[in-house]
């Protein structure tokens, strides 16, 4: 056997475990995209059954803004006291369509911008795993992809909302 292609194998054998290792590790963090998202994209996605209405904020501490629930969907009852994440999406004075999680006084947004806003972790995650794609495997296309995928999700959730 020539020289020149016992040393190729096992400089293959190392870049394809690097490929294998990075895919396993991109796959990861873009589970915990879809992971983080999904708690909050299932009401605001699938908003059925659910009580929806507007929320008007009132006020505002560090995590968490106040305000009271009017409702817009048969069943649903008015509320003097729901909770909504604080982001920079939520102002005090403003009101906002909302869907209830069930059992509790925690309101999610509802409609386009609730979605997007739901889905901002699997954005992060896949500029995250862009760079992963980009820098362990060399997949500079997929990268690509994944890169304008998250900073489109991250745009269009900020312009939305």
């Amino acid at each position: 056997m020539p020289a020149s292609a016992s040393s190729a194998r096992p400089g293959s054998a190392v870049r394809f475990g690097r490929t294998v290792v990075m895919g396993a590790f991109a796959a990861l963090i873009l589970f915990a995209g879809v992971w983080g998202s999904w708690g909050t994209a299932q009401h605001a996605m699938l908003p059925k059954g659910r009580e929806r209405g507007t929320l008007t904020v009132t006020d505002c501490l560090p995590e968490r803004c106040g305000g009271t629930f009017e409702p817009l969907s048969p069943g649903a009852e008015a509320r003097r006291s729901v909770e909504i994440d604080r982001s920079v999406a939520v102002r005090e004075d403003h009101s906002y369509d909302v869907v209830i999680e069930p059992g509790t006084n925690h309101a999610v947004r509802a409609g386009l911008a609730g979605v997007l806003l739901a889905w901002l972790p699997l954005g992060g995650a896949l500029l995250l795993a862009s760079v992963v794609v980009a820098g362990g495997m060399r997949l500079t296309r997929l990268a690509w992809v994944l890169a304008g995928a998250g900073a489109a999700l991250l745009t269009a959730a900020f312009v939305l909302s």
